[in-house]
């Protein structure tokens, strides 16, 4: 998969996974492959943030305002989610198109 999403590009979840809570995190049930994932607390922020299509950069956003993250350590780790996500079809990325 190519992975290369602007910051503007918007990202939601597929509805192929349920969740539930799991400790301070969540479990993840892909519907598709019958692979269960497990989330952090974070991961899990993170989860909830995709139910809704929302930019990347509204994400990144949110992380930082919740957790006393470093800005360039925050961009890496919600893209490495963000594209794991993706390449195993628990999230779904809309390019937005220049208008």
């Amino acid at each position: 998969m190519n992975w290369n999403p602007s910051e503007h590009d918007r990202i939601s979840a597929t509805g192929d996974a349920v969740a539930c809570e799991f400790g301070d995190g969540l479990a993840l049930l892909n519907l598709k492959s019958n692979i269960y994932y497990s989330l952090n607390g974070v991961g899990a922020f993170i989860w909830e943030q995709i139910q809704e299509p929302r930019s990347i950069a509204d994400i990144r956003g949110a992380v930082l305002a919740r957790y006393n993250v470093d800005a360039e350590r925050c961009k890496a780790d919600v893209d490495a989610l963000l594209k794991g996500f993706a390449e195993n079809g628990l999230a779904r990325l809309h390019n937005e198109a220049l208008v």
